[in-house]
């Protein structure tokens, strides 16, 4: 329920703050080999759904393993805005306590900065039965619809009005029904789960996504108490019940960066080990990646991409060309078309690479071809890559998180120096990311402009 408002107790990352008052962009100098072993982080799109989780219980919740950038600590202040209280016991360790909830319109300032403050309109109407949220933010990469959200309230009994915010009731309150998603979209799926957790009756989510980090929160509500069945498939069912408590959580490691580290090894030809992987979640992306050449070794819970990689991208029966294109779990992630596309502009032979989701993911390829890679956008979702390329380094700006990382990629393979600009899109995925690299032995600096 709502209720009177108390002292929060909120401790943002000092460095992360601080950065965001001042222009700082990544000097890079190509060539270098990648040689080492990295730790992978945990999984931001899983992170941010079940900090939204903890607002479902008056118990605590503790998260460990949780990622510290940009985006998880805009998520923990809209949270602790919403009356919560929210601490960093440790550096990737993360408690939250919501015993109440003070109100249930979002910040619009904080909802502005991040796609996934939508993430909080299911459990704020489950518990509270009404939320108010403003547009959401977030890369621009396209139009992202969240029809797929409210089509799914609306089934199970809420009233939603849109005007300059999205209004969201349960007079009555919510009730199990059997709600069919339009698409397959994660934060629709994330946001009927955690409206359904606790409404009466069962619940049935028919095409429902099914991506890890769904899975992680489906584990998350498990443990908190919620009763799930379906949890990896395109079908759940879910049977309310009367009130969820706190847990401990691990958040699962974030194959996303994964295979960026695994793009990064094989373009500079280095030696990259990345630890405690889960390799059931790498099937679609490893085979991917071996169709432009990659190797990569499993090691026990490490994932190995070995030196000496001839990257050759495999063409299709009769000597077609061959065509990656993104598609809902377990098919290839569309955040990793980006990726993709840096590293094939290494890889020897031609490529269309097909990005079905967003009409402008493959724009920033411009800055690719500036530094000499040989791509044709054929139209905003697809684009022609013919390599290998000899790149040179350049100025260049990041509009969004994966297109950051695949300039990084070229950049670290490039011939001279290259500068990365707007690297707080970087942040808001990939944890002190240049700090670990170097750890690879990368010649990547932060400068302060």
């Amino acid at each position: 329920m709502v209720g009177e408002r108390r002292v929060i107790a909120w401790r943002p990352v000092a460095t992360i703050s601080a950065r965001q008052a001042v222009t700082e962009y990544f000097l890079i100098e190509g060539g270098r080999p990648l040689e080492g072993r990295i730790a992978v982080e945990g999984n931001k799109n899983a992170a941010l759904p079940l900090i939204a989780a903890a607002l479902l219980t008056d118990g605590t919740v503790r998260l460990s393993n949780v990622p510290r950038i940009r985006d998880v600590e805009v998520m923990c202040e809209l949270v602790a805005d919403l009356g919560a209280t929210v601490e960093w016991t440790a550096q990737n360790d993360l408690e939250i306590t919501a015993s109440f909830v003070a109100k249930t319109t979002l910040d619009r300032a904080l909802v502005s900065r991040i796609r996934a403050s939508i993430l909080l309109a299911g459990p704020l109407l489950a518990r509270c039965g009404q939320v108010t949220v403003p547009p959401p933010g977030g890369d621009v990469i396209g139009r992202r619809r969240i029809d797929t959200h409210m089509l799914a309230f609306e089934a199970l009994g809420a009233d939603v009005s849109v005007d300059r915010s999205i209004e969201i009731s349960a007079p009555t309150g919510l009730r199990g029904a059997e709600v069919f998603l339009d698409e397959p979209s994660v934060t629709g799926t994330e946001n009927a789960i955690m409206a359904a957790v606790l409404a009466p009756g069962r619940t049935c989510l028919i095409n429902a996504a099914c991506e890890p980090h769904v899975q992680d929160l489906c584990r998350l509500l498990v443990k908190m108490g919620a009763q799930i069945d379906g949890i990896g498939s395109n079908r759940l069912h879910i049977d309310g019940v009367e009130r969820l408590s706190g847990c401990d959580y691990r958040v699962g490691p974030d194959y996303i960066e994964v295979a960026s580290f695994v793009g990064l090894a094989a373009v500079t030809g280095g030696d990259v080990t990345i630890a405690d992987v889960a390799h059931d979640d790498l099937r679609a992306i490893l085979h991917v990646f071996g169709r432009l050449g990659i190797r990569t070794e499993a090691v026990g819970n490490d994932l190995r991409v070995p030196p000496g990689q001839v990257l050759q991208i495999a063409n299709d029966l009769g000597n077609q060309v061959p065509k990656i294109e993104d598609g809902p779990w377990p098919q290839f992630p569309a955040d990793l078309t980006s990726i993709v596309v840096a590293v094939a502009t290494q890889a020897s032979g031609t490529v269309l690479v097909h990005e079905k989701m967003f009409e402008n993911r493959l724009v920033f390829t411009d800055k690719l071809v500036t530094m000499g890679a040989r791509i044709v956008l054929c139209d905003p979702h697809r684009c022609v890559i013919t390599g290998p390329a000899k790149l040179y380094g350049e100025r260049v700006e990041s509009p969004d998180i994966r297109a950051g990382m695949a300039m990084l990629i070229a950049g670290l393979c490039a011939e001279g120096s290259t500068v990365i600009g707007n690297i707080g899109q970087i942040d808001r995925g990939y944890e002190r990311i240049d700090e670990r690299l170097r750890g690879l032995g990368a010649a990547i600096e932060r400068v302060q402009a």
